[in-house]
């Protein structure tokens, strides 16, 4: 690393150099420990929290998940005890499970900034190694959607279930049609609110404007394949566009995930989203349940040793298939691995727009 142009991270909305350090790995996760060479402390950015002096020195709080904890904690409390010794700190972690403030305190300001500003870097580390746990949202499971689509499944085995790896088991669930605008990882319900307190506020920032009111009418029609090879396919989708031909769609979604990525809700991953309705996946043939990473890994990878199928008749034969004209009239803040009374994912807040 070129220590005169250090790799800069964003954390909270401020700036801060990466300083290069070592992870050791474990046989389980809960073994990982974090490893930082002696820094200086002078050299923290000393207004960058909030630090309250108090009778024996000054103390700096901080709101952590409680499945993070592990991270600072480290293997037998390794990392905690290094924080602590070469910070010249106390680090305060409430009960495994117990949802509260991380408290750092110490007689010197320095050393509870430098504390603060470590395990900052530490759980922004760990925190992109967590498999997500929500997704913002277009449902598409209309009933005529629904109903199109077990057509379009119906046809396919009678037409093509010769072709090599092409069986029921990998189409996804009717009732869980959806467009994914991006994935985010909220481990507590301070998270989650968060989250849906900023979709109301786009709401009333861009996507009231942008609708105008009222619902998006969307056609879904044609299907198109993830991979390089049609003859390797692992995911098969529909393509959505908007039916009187503008872009608003696509805009809404861009500054959606824009929203979302400069609040540290979620990270960037691509300069688009990629609008598109999953049909077949190859990672529900072992498990139903499964859930596409649409994007690049973030986080812990679910991936599964995967059997790809045969698509291109497939997509020679179904290049145009019409799964109808829906009505777009919320963003939904998506559950993973849940289902509501109508079978699709269990919403835990959204943004309606007519």
């Amino acid at each position: 690393m070129d220590i005169l142009r250090p790799t800069l991270i964003r954390i909270g909305g401020r700036v801060y150099r990466k300083n290069l350090i070592q992870e050791q790995a474990y046989q389980h996760e809960e073994e990982e420990d974090f490893c930082a060479g002696p820094s200086d402390c002078a050299d923290e950015p000393c207004d960058a929290f909030v630090v309250e002096e108090t009778g024996k020195g000054f103390q700096c709080k901080v709101d952590v998940p409680s499945p993070l904890y592990k991270y600072i904690i480290g293997k037998k409390g390794e990392t905690k005890k290094r924080l602590e010794t070469e910070t010249r700190t106390s680090i305060s972690i409430p009960k495994p499970g117990v949802e509260g403030e991380i408290v750092i305190t110490g007689q010197h300001r320095s050393g509870v900034i430098s504390a603060r500003t470590r395990i900052d870097v530490l759980l922004d580390s760990f925190r992109k190694k967590q498999p997500f746990t929500h997704f913002l949202s277009f449902a598409l499971n209309q009933p005529a959607i629904q109903e199109k689509f077990l057509q379009f499944k119906e046809e396919v085995l009678e037409k093509c279930s010769k072709d090599h790896g092409v069986s029921s088991s990998l189409f996804q669930n009717p009732a869980k049609l959806h467009l994914t605008l991006g994935t985010l990882v909220l481990l507590n319900e301070q998270e989650i609110q968060k989250a849906c307190d900023l979709l109301q506020q786009c709401k009333e920032d861009f996507v009231d404007q942008i609708a105008g009111g009222k619902p998006l009418t969307v056609e879904v029609a044609g299907v198109e394949y993830m991979n390089d090879d049609p003859a390797m396919t692992d995911v098969l989708y529909a393509k959505v566009h908007m039916k009187d031909g503008s872009d608003r769609l696509q805009v809404i979604a861009d500054q959606l995930v824009e929203r979302f990525v400069a609040s540290g809700l979620m990270l960037k991953e691509w300069d688009r989203v990629k609008l598109h309705a999953t049909v077949m996946n190859t990672l529900f043939r072992k498990d139903p349940s499964a859930e596409e990473r649409n994007y690049t890994m973030t986080g812990k990878s679910s991936f599964k040793e995967r059997e790809s199928f045969n698509g291109r008749n497939i997509l020679k034969l179904f290049e145009n298939f019409y799964f109808g004209e829906v009505q777009l009239d919320s963003v939904r803040l998506s559950q993973r691995f849940s289902s509501d009374a109508s079978g699709y994912y269990a919403t835990s807040g959204q943004l309606t727009f007519s």
